[in-house]
């Protein structure tokens, strides 16, 4: 063998030598001693929590309660008639997806095809003329004056039948 490398077969051992001792490590067993004599002799269980019952939300197909209440004339109420119903198989118009409501007429225009009005609502103006339909009720627009536009809508009495009601948009200044 080399004297080199006995060199470094002897350093390897004197390296290894002083890994083996146990005097590093007597202050951290002290140390866990020390903690161990602190800490209480078992760990309390994790408190119990009560499960609420769940809670089902069924009010959303209502009305909102931040739109005019509809007053009910019971005694002045109207009864449908078999005779009007709206017709299931008519193509529905972009507006009639939207709540008639939300609608407000801001002006008109003529030219030589007819009158028509400006309404502003479901993102934007619409020109709408006499025949056509918004709202979610089949309201068919009857009429447009200088000041209002109106609309006859078909909904359920409740009785089975279908009655038609009237509806008028006016017209809104200053918009």
């Amino acid at each position: 063998m080399s004297p080199i490398r006995c060199l470094s077969m002897v350093m390897c051992l004197v390296v290894l030598a002083g890994c083996g001792g146990d005097d590093g490590f007597s202050d951290i067993d002290a140390y866990l001693n020390e903690v161990r004599l602190r800490a209480p002799g078992k760990i309390e269980p994790t408190p119990t929590f009560r499960s609420y019952p769940t809670f089902t939300y069924n009010a959303a197909n209502l009305r909102s309660p931040f739109s005019r209440q509809v007053k009910v004339d019971l005694a002045g109420q109207k009864h449908g008639s078999r005779n009007v119903k709206p017709d299931p198989n008519r193509v529905k118009q972009y507006l009639e997806g939207f709540n008639i409501e939300q609608f407000e007429m801001v002006g008109t225009i003529s030219n030589a095809a007819g009158s028509f009005a400006l309404l502003r609502g479901a993102g934007g103006v619409h020109r709408l003329k006499v025949g056509d339909y918004l709202g979610r009720n089949d309201g068919r627009i009857v009429a447009i004056s200088g000041s209002q536009v109106e609309v006859v809508e078909i909904v359920p009495d409740g009785e089975g039948a279908w009655l038609e009601r009237p509806r008028t948009i006016p017209l809104k200044e200053h918009s």
